[in-house]
């Protein structure tokens, strides 16, 4: 594969998260990505979306494309917005910090992890997993 495929653009919702982690995770084998990465990268979207949920407005949308050599994933918000910096580098509660747990969690998880946005604009986090044999 030589260009970005959309694999999926899902507009959630709390009541959603169940069906957008079935939706990842399926789209996630089709592409290639094998246990326990597929997993991994699950409970990443599972973070962030959540994230999106709990502290900006409610919901947001997710896309998932293929890229050469890495499943890449976006969540997109219209919540306050937020920076890199917000995200601990320790394990949230052992560095003093009582908040961040999912962020921190993502990033851990995937091959890399980026947020933009404006303050009061949204935010756009996005993180990939690079894919085996690519």
């Amino acid at each position: 594969m030589l260009t970005p495929e959309l694999l999926c653009r899902l507009r959630f919702t709390l009541r959603d998260l169940p069906r957008l982690r079935a939706e990842v995770e399926a789209r996630a084998a089709s592409a290639g990505l094998g246990e326990p990465r597929r997993g991994e990268f699950v409970v990443a979207v599972d973070a962030v979306a959540t994230n999106a949920v709990e502290h900006a407005g409610g919901g947001g949308q997710l896309v998932l494309r293929h890229l050469p050599g890495e499943l890449e994933c976006q969540v997109a918000d219209s919540g306050p917005g937020f920076t890199e910096d917000v995200i601990p580098e320790l394990l949230p509660g052992l560095d003093g910090a009582t908040s961040g747990r999912g962020l921190w969690l993502a990033r851990l998880v995937t091959d890399r992890l980026t947020v933009a946005g404006a303050t009061g604009q949204g935010a756009l986090v996005t993180f990939a997993v690079r894919l085996p044999g690519e």
